[in-house]
């Protein structure tokens, strides 16, 4: 059940309703009960893999408090349990054919992997991190173990952030599922624009950019030159309105249940260093590595060699998290140098264009290699983007006809990245959506108008099935 489906827009008013009109007592069984049948919308089987690490995490949490003396031996078991799940199904096969792959190399009979037919659960590596934190925390004594089985569980699985995140921590949201809530209108609304802007990167933006940036990466080396630029930067796009819309509509749909979310993003591609843009993109898992990666190994308060292995190791874990791949990896090896050298230079950039050029430029680099399927595609992206350069005009034209050929409406496509760079510019000072709240009438109704206006193009230009968001498949 999507977001932008038809489906979730039935589904959510029902929600909605239920949650208001029935006693408060009966809100946390509301919320599991529709979170799992969210979940079990996409496949039926796997809620006994979310059902399995709630359970584990529940009683382990509840044993690290009582049983303090093997309270190590409980983490350990419970980390290996919960990441085990998420090894079997998203790891096994990359592990096994990387490890055949180098056995190869040194020996005359060639081995085969071993390999599993398995579907990867959507929202396992969200909820296990989710899950994680929770069960290190009390082992920590930073939290709580949860005795209310249904409102942990409730926290686990909670629908608008399940599958996609952000990432929460037990102190921000396990609180507000038990808690008592009044509806209020205001904070109902600020939901609703939240849904809408969410839907507008995603329909407006992301999906009618996807076609230009499937259309070059489904068959790289056909193109050269300019295209490949412009379909780079269209993915640093698309891939941001895609991720930061669901968050929005989580925010969005949260609110309206009386309940806040963290910020995920904050403008990130207005960051004028590296360390600063990992503050303003994915802020639940780049603070979620922080606390239970990085801290851990020492943080900085250790010699600079430790300190630049340490970032390391969180951003090539990362890269990891995001998938079975060594192209994910090699996407966190390259942030994780440009922050080394960031620090070892002592680059602390003031905001001003050349700043955050550099900054976007980077990360449309590295996402080059997030967004190929093959080490192979990227290289030959990288290597033939500037083709033609010295010939500027012809490399321009030729870079913009090619595209027109995949689909016409390339003027729609820079309206949309315009307003979506002038949003986030003036929100890294202001909330917009607090901003017009306190318009007058005619001003607020322009701002909806337009934004209406610009979706429709753009979905009577594209696809009219709704596209599944990006980061469902991590």
């Amino acid at each position: 059940m999507l977001f932008n489906s038809l489906q979730f827009a039935i589904f959510f008013p029902i929600v909605f309703a239920l949650y208001w009109s029935l006693p408060e007592k009966f809100r946390v069984y509301i919320i599991l009960v529709s979170s799992y049948y969210f979940y079990m919308s996409w496949n039926a089987k796997y809620v006994v893999l979310i059902l399995f690490t709630t359970i584990v995490s529940y009683f382990a949490a509840i044993m690290l408090e009582k049983f303090r003396r093997a309270r190590k031996l409980i983490l350990v078991i419970t980390l290996l349990s919960c990441l085990g799940v998420l090894f079997v199904f998203k790891y096994f096969n990359f592990i096994s054919e990387t490890l055949v792959n180098f056995l190869n190399m040194f020996t005359s009979i060639k081995l085969h992997p071993v390999t599993l037919k398995l579907l990867l659960p959507v929202g396992i590596s969200f909820y296990t991190f989710q899950t994680l934190s929770y069960v290190i925390d009390v082992y920590r004594g930073q939290e709580k173990a949860e005795k209310n089985f249904a409102a942990y569980a409730a926290f686990i699985s909670f629908f608008p952030q399940l599958v996609a995140g952000p990432i929460e921590r037990t102190k921000n949201l396990l609180p507000q599922i038990k808690g008592s809530h009044v509806f209020k209108y205001e904070q109902g609304v600020y939901g609703l624009k939240l849904i809408l802007w969410g839907l507008f990167k995603k329909m407006a933006v992301a999906d009618y950019l996807a076609v230009w940036v499937d259309g070059v990466f489904a068959n790289v080396e056909n193109y050269r030159g300019f295209v490949l630029v412009i379909a780079v930067c269209f993915f640093a796009v698309q891939i941001y309105c895609d991720f930061s819309g669901y968050t929005d509509i989580a925010r969005g749909c949260a609110k309206l249940m009386g309940i806040d979310l963290m910020v995920n993003f904050r403008s990130p591609y207005f960051a004028s260093s590296i360390r600063e843009y990992w503050q303003r993109w994915h802020i639940s898992l780049s603070t979620w590595f922080r606390d239970y990666v990085y801290i851990p190994l020492g943080g900085s308060r250790v010699s600079k060699f430790k300190h630049y292995r340490n970032i390391m190791l969180v951003f090539m874990t990362s890269g990891f998290w995001h998938g079975a791949n060594w192209t994910y990896i090699i996407w966190g090896m390259l942030h994780g140098i440009a922050q080394i050298v960031e620090n070892f230079f002592a680059l602390n950039r003031r905001r001003n264009f050349v700043s955050i050029f550099c900054v976007f430029a980077f990360t449309c680099a590295a996402w080059t290699f997030f967004r190929a399927q093959t080490l192979h595609e990227a290289i030959y992206i990288v290597s033939h983007m500037f083709d033609g350069i010295t010939g500027i005009k012809a490399y321009l034209y030729n870079g913009i006809k090619d595209l027109k050929k995949i689909q016409e409406g390339m003027r729609f496509a820079a309206i949309f990245v315009v307003v979506l760079a002038v949003w986030d510019y003036i929100s890294l000072e202001t909330d917009i959506i607090s901003w017009t709240s306190k318009r007058g009438t005619f001003t607020r109704w322009a701002l909806y108008s337009i934004l209406v206006f610009l979706a429709m193009i753009s979905i009577f230009s594209g696809s009219r099935n709704p596209v599944e968001f990006i980061y469902f498949q991590f």
